[in-house]
């Protein structure tokens, strides 16, 4: 049994390796292009409609559904 649980604990720590990675992947190429003013605000513009976007997503997944 303590080999099941030392198992589970990795996991996490599997899950967080894997995330920076794929952020580092991401982000590198993009952090190259940002000298460039137009590449800049088309960056910026992205990342906020992307968050924007996830925002409501899950603001429509969790809250109670309107019946009308």
């Amino acid at each position: 049994m303590r080999d099941f649980f030392l198992n589970v604990t990795r996991y996490p720590r599997y899950l967080i390796a894997f995330g920076l990675g794929v952020a580092n992947s991401v982000l590198e190429p993009l952090a190259a292009r940002r000298s460039n003013p137009v590449t800049a605000v088309a960056l910026i513009g992205a990342l906020v409609s992307g968050l924007l976007s996830l925002a409501l997503i899950l603001r429509a997944m969790v809250s109670p559904e309107v019946v009308a």
